[in-house]
């Protein structure tokens, strides 16, 4: 495995390429990253990068916002069937149709889309800044939120913001359940519980913390507690107990797991370096349009 990982640095120095992995990848792909963090935190450091090459160790729309925030990079996605059950959730056509039927709404979409979504919505948001994306945006003004209507259920309760909600949600966090939790909890009685707002609001309801990827490694960095109860997808457990050796981490549902999140291994990141595959190109009228929305969230995100 070590000359693995020795190659894709070499070949990683001689392509003059940077890998970004999300916190959901598996532990040992996190640990070849040059970045490892959430949807924004990525966001971020594919637009700062001075890198040629890109390897995104993520799923296909993470891919995407690169594209389109780094015109002039190639983008890489080392496995091209890493998608998003919760991106297809909603096409273009419904999108339009759903505006056309609230035509003085503005649509806040959820990182976790399609460009041709973002190309369709006025602003984008993370789960780490959709509060303060939506707090934007004067209180009289109608919102779509899309796809996600756990999160923007979320959003919409905390804030006392009506906003219309997509029907679409992550079938990962949607497989956490608040018996779950109260079984954990009976055996962990000083455990905190954590959980990401992806998820149902029976199970937001029980927790002490809601936070992105990054924020609940904020939180359990931060917090005395010695015991967390995790409610996310899996991979970020890799990330807490590395962080925090001396803390105990219980996942609330192994079936928390993105099959798709996990295509990705140090063979294809290999793979992706020395043939140059797979390349994750926005069509560029569609990107100019998706770029604004991410641009406005960016901006908002300093």
């Amino acid at each position: 495995m070590s000359t693995i990982i020795e190659k894709i640095k070499d070949l990683k120095t001689k392509r003059n390429a940077v890998i970004l992995a999300h916190n959901y990848q598996r532990g040992d792909v996190q640990d070849i990253a040059d970045f490892a963090g959430d949807s924004l935190g990525l966001s971020q450091q594919a637009a700062n990068t001075k890198a040629d090459i890109i390897v995104f160790c993520g799923v296909h729309f993470m891919a995407e916002t690169a594209s389109i925030l780094c015109p002039n990079k190639m983008i890489l996605l080392p496995d091209e069937n890493a998608g998003c059950p919760m991106a297809n959730m909603i096409t273009l056509k419904e999108l339009k149709i759903k505006k056309s039927e609230h035509p003085n709404a503005k649509v806040v979409c959820y990182v976790n889309s399609t460009a041709a979504i973002k190309a369709e919505s006025d602003i984008c948001c993370t789960s780490s800044n959709a509060m303060k994306i939506v707090s934007s945006i004067p209180k009289e003004q109608e919102i779509l939120f899309v796809p996600d209507k756990s999160l923007g259920g979320y959003v919409s309760s905390k804030l006392n913001r009506p906003m219309i909600l997509w029907e679409g949600f992550c079938p990962t966090h949607h497989r956490i359940l608040a018996d779950h939790i109260i079984k954990l909890k009976a055996e962990h009685p000083n455990a905190k519980i954590v959980v990401h707002p992806e998820c149902t609001p029976d199970v937001i309801a029980l927790a002490d913390h809601v936070a992105s990827t990054t924020g609940i490694a904020k939180y359990c960095r931060e917090t005395d507690a010695g015991e967390f109860i995790i409610g996310t997808e899996t991979g970020i457990l890799h990330r807490l107990k590395k962080e925090n050796p001396q803390k105990v981490f219980y996942a609330i549902t192994y079936l928390a797991d993105c099959s798709n999140m996990k295509l990705i291994n140090l063979e294809k990141v290999l793979w992706s370096l020395e043939d140059l595959v797979y390349q994750i190109k926005v069509p560029d009228d569609i990107a100019a349009k998706a770029r604004i929305a991410i641009q406005k969230m960016l901006d908002l995100s300093q």
